[in-house]
């Protein structure tokens, strides 16, 4: 296989307006990414667009024809790649394997989701849909009681309480004031996060991402692309995986046992041939902090129940041994679900070429992006290196 390395990445600011539409949105993500890498848009072989609910929420399917007509692609192969809310990072891995088996030179992903122009509990049902349907959605379970119940068995198991799920979000808050991108611009601490309602038992607010808009893209490109483009690329795809597991947590031996994240975490590890001591910062799929904990042990960073001893040592700030949501995650910047994955691409790829800001990660080398569909049915890892 050849080598992929990131050109560019694009971003819209994730938002709450219910009169944006999904084919500007990501046709604006997508000529961000083409005038970021500096490629221009003939180059481009094929388009892939991450998407969950554009078909149920806005009645609107082929969004890979549609993006490219408004981006100025029509004519190239393009599809819509679902994996509920991994669909973006699944884009990318799409994306990779074009590039890296040689059917294109270069490629662009797109990461796109509409959410607020229809009513919360029309959302919540379609969210739904990503969970098994006939065991789970239609007995009337949602992501929020499926993750409740998580949470719940992990305080049971472990005893503990709720407050120790807060550095998660804390740190997510802090980290998003600083992102102009960020939907969540406001500061968090431990009193304010007590004192916030609780949506389901246990899960307060400040637990749980928000329902918002947004579309990120990503522009991929073999070596020879890469080297003779301005300035060059430096960030590698070094590492690409995906797993999965039963989409009912009732199909689970042990539910809090996440071992697709397991698996896509370790086979993106060995391609890259890094450690988990390699690893600079964390982007992981905070959708939930109860999500995080299981994230943080699934993947290898903490042994089962010491996700949240993990938080509470200060090692998941900016300039702690493992920086997670370094922009803000999902949990503060964000989560319109089908472009969660691509943005948090695009985030690493700015912590790695040291274009962060005032969210960068000091001498940031290797970070591991990870987007889950689902309660941990769909992992997709991907390991990105800065090259010499």
């Amino acid at each position: 296989m050849r080598d992929v390395f990131i050109a560019g990445v694009g971003q819209t600011a994730v938002t709450k307006d219910p009169d944006s539409r999904g084919r500007h949105l990501g046709a604006a993500a997508v000529k961000a990414a083409l005038t970021d890498a500096g490629i221009e848009p003939e180059k481009i072989g094929a388009l892939y667009v991450g998407n969950m609910l554009s078909g149920i929420l806005a009645h609107q399917q082929q969004l890979g024809g549609l993006i490219a007509d408004y981006t100025g692609l029509a004519g190239i192969e393009a599809v819509t790649v679902e994996a509920a809310c991994a669909s973006g990072g699944a884009a990318v891995r799409v994306g990779y394997q074009a590039v890296a088996g040689g059917i294109h030179d270069a490629v662009a992903i797109c990461g796109l989701e509409r959410m607020t122009h229809v009513e919360r509990d029309t959302v919540t049902r379609a969210l739904a849909t990503a969970a098994d349907w006939e065991l789970e959605g239609v007995c009337g379970e949602s992501f929020l009681s499926l993750n409740a119940t998580l949470m719940r068995a992990y305080m049971d198991k472990y005893d503990i309480g709720a407050e120790r799920f807060a550095p998660f979000a804390i740190t997510a808050h802090q980290n998003a004031l600083t992102n102009p991108n960020a939907l969540l611009h406001k500061p968090l601490d431990l009193e304010t996060y007590l004192q916030s309602r609780i949506v389901m038992d246990p899960i307060r607010l400040f637990d749980v991402s928000p329902v918002c808009n947004g579309a990120s893209a990503v522009i991929l490109v073999a070596a020879d692309v890469a080297a003779a483009l301005p300035g060059g690329s430096r960030v590698r795809v070094a590492g690409s995986a995906v797993a999965t597991a039963p989409l009912a947590l009732a199909r689970r031996p042990d539910p809090l046992d996440l071992t697709a994240v397991t698996s896509s975490t370790h086979r993106a590890m060995k391609q890259a041939g890094v450690s988990h001591d390699d690893i600079d910062l964390f982007e992981p799929h905070d959708a939930y902090t109860i999500m995080t904990a299981l994230t943080l042990e699934a993947a290898g960073f903490a042994r089962p129940g010491a996700g949240l001893d993990y938080a509470d040592s200060g090692r998941i700030g900016l300039r702690g041994e493992l920086p997670l949501a370094t922009f803000g995650g999902l949990k503060a910047r964000g989560h319109p679900v089908g472009a969660s994955g691509c943005y948090q691409v695009a985030e690493a790829f700015l912590q790695l070429t040291e274009r962060a800001g005032p969210n960068q990660v000091p001498d940031a080398g290797v970070a591991l992006v990870q987007n889950i569909g689902g309660t941990g049915a769909t992992v997709v890892s991907h390991l990105l290196t800065r090259e010499a």
